[in-house]
């Protein structure tokens, strides 16, 4: 089958991207029309089915404007959907999420990156969970209440007894555990208390790059036994060491190597175009650099939702075959989120 038409067919599931960031910057009375205009035909080119906005709050917002943020940026989804019926629906669980697609919808999927606001009080995660939360980490690059990112390996440290009884408590409610960004101790930490798969919504490869925010073939392989996916990020600099000189086949290489690690079963894409997200920001604000990456550089035509064609025709050019690249494209994720999402409530 022609790539065009594979990608057009397969359920197609993004795992994160943080465009969010982009639309709550405008006044509330654009978000909905900003996202219309600037967001939406993006995704309907690129094919994407399944959408998970992770909220994540900037640094001007932090501490004393965490929780706000979040919340503004929660009731920025819910007021992007309501204002786009006929394109997306926000869904809280996998029956949701394939009505959403029998209906032509794009299923949006809300999560929370580090816990923003939420800090050691565990007890608010139920109310963000009634908020339509249904995957959250506990951690970005640095230090947080309940467990330290990967920024802060040095440390060692496991997750504090907040950050337990925070996977404790997402596991009864049906929210999924997400491990990108926590630091190696800490992914070592959840992998021995976890008694639901969990995922990485955003990670790649460390034995291909060497970097923090990568996983490491052990942890690949914990994930995967938990009956989780690794969904692979397109940020360049996460996938070679010279951002500026990374292609489609570096992604795919990624791809091929946590697929061999993990088995194809546990694969999805997190694509992270943050290039995008930076630009859409009024005003920009931190162009070209995050925590020391070239946040500027892209696969060429993959800096953006409407390139995700690109990674089928990659992968079939690479030797996979349909029903693996299908696994890939968002079959995996779908699984993941058919059997966890809202099984608690």
């Amino acid at each position: 089958m022609p790539a065009r038409d594979l990608h057009r067919d397969a359920v197609v599931a993004d795992t994160h991207n943080d465009l969010l960031m982009a639309v709550s910057a405008r006044p509330p009375h654009q978000w909905a029309s900003f996202f219309r205009q600037q967001w939406l035909p993006q995704l309907v080119e690129g094919g994407v089915d399944v959408q998970v906005l992770p909220v994540f709050i900037d640094s001007e917002f932090r501490p004393e404007g965490s929780l706000r943020q979040t919340l503004r940026m929660i009731e920025c989804a819910h007021v992007l959907a309501e204002g786009n019926p006929d394109s997306v629906r926000l869904c809280y669980d996998g029956d949701q999420i394939d009505e959403a697609l029998a209906l032509g919808r794009i299923a949006l999927v809300l999560a929370m990156e580090s816990m923003p606001g939420i800090d050691d009080s565990v007890e608010l995660i139920p109310t963000v969970h009634r908020l339509g939360v249904r995957v959250a980490s506990i951690a970005h690059w640095g230090r947080t209440p309940l467990a330290d990112g990967s920024g802060e390996d040095a440390t060692g440290s496991r997750l504090t007894e907040a950050g337990v009884e925070a996977v404790q408590e997402m596991e009864r409610l049906g929210m999924i555990f997400d491990v990108s960004h926590l630091g190696a101790s800490g992914v070592a930490h959840v992998l021995e208390i976890a008694t639901r798969p969990v995922m990485a919504t955003h990670s790649s490869a460390r034995a291909l790059r060497d970097h923090h925010r990568n996983l490491t073939d052990e942890q690949l392989r914990g994930v995967a036994a938990t009956g989780g996916v690794i969904c692979v990020n397109f940020l360049a600099a996460f996938l070679a060491e010279d951002a500026r000189s990374v292609t489609i086949d570096h992604l795919v290489d990624h791809i091929e190597h946590i697929a061999g690690v993990a088995g194809i079963d546990h694969v999805g894409l997190g694509p992270d175009f943050i290039r995008e997200v930076y630009r859409d920001l009024t005003p920009p604000c931190c162009e070209g650099s995050s925590s020391g990456l070239d946040t500027d550089a892209a696969i060429p035509g993959l800096d953006g939702p409407r390139g995700m064609p690109l990674v089928t025709e990659g992968l079939l050019k690479r030797g996979f075959s349909e029903d693996e690249i299908v696994k890939v494209l968002g079959d995996n994720v779908m699984r993941l989120f058919r059997s966890e999402l809202g099984r608690g409530r």
